[in-house]
């Protein structure tokens, strides 16, 4: 771990770890599929989200994000999200208040999402973290979703930093490889629904922005 008088800036995930949206993505990828009449079984999409679409339906259902069924399937998945759930996702107690103490600590804030760029905006406005973040990478900036390093990579260009100088925080297993891939250290929330042992290769697991909030003086951001 790089001395935390090293870190300079700290990349988020978004789902999950600030916003409380991981089963409503996942109810929304399967009454999706159901039109389609495909049948999968909520609890093997749910341990799914954190992955982008292109790695979620061939892992699903053998199907190819790019094929012309795959991009029906994300299209109405999009559509389903955005008219049925988006209203009923909240803010993680705490995340804009932690943004905001990190921000004024001085370090550069940047977002790093298997989201895609239109889905983006309306989470971070749920979140309270508009106007707090220097640089946004989503799914539309990478050719390959968590757990591949790529958008991570891609947050990392923009802010500029080297990897030692940067904290990656998310609560997946596959924020927890994207970010140890692209040589960053990671801090995980269970906000997102894994247990410790899914995230053993974070340098550190808090519950949710509140608690790492409260924790933050003897933390790796400390």
């Amino acid at each position: 771990m790089a001395t935390k008088r090293s870190i300079r800036g700290v990349i988020f995930d978004v789902d999950g770890t600030l916003i409380d949206s991981n089963d409503a993505h996942a109810r929304a990828w399967v009454e999706t599929l159901e039109e389609f009449d495909i049948t999968v079984a909520y609890d093997d999409v749910r341990r799914l989200i954190g992955m982008g679409g292109d790695k979620l339906l061939p892992e699903l259902c053998n199907i190819d994000k790019d094929s012309d069924l795959g991009k029906q399937i994300s299209d109405r998945r999009a559509e389903l999200f955005k008219r049925r759930y988006l209203g009923t996702v909240t803010a993680l107690p705490g995340s804009h208040d932690l943004l905001v103490r990190l921000r004024d600590t001085g370090l550069r804030l940047a977002v790093a999402s298997s989201a895609k760029k239109e889905e983006l905006a309306p989470f971070l406005k749920i979140a309270g973290a508009e106007g707090l973040f220097e640089e946004k990478t989503s799914s539309d900036d990478a050719a390959s979703s968590k757990p591949d390093p790529d958008i991570v990579a891609a947050a990392l260009d923009r802010l500029g930093l080297d990897p030692e100088e940067v904290v990656m925080i998310g609560d997946t297993p596959y924020d927890v490889e994207a970010a140890n891939r692209a040589r960053i250290d990671v801090i995980a929330f269970r906000s997102g629904g894994w247990g410790d042992e899914d995230l053993a290769a974070a340098v550190a697991v808090y519950d949710g922005p509140a608690d790492l909030l409260e924790s933050l003086d003897e933390s790796p951001l400390g």
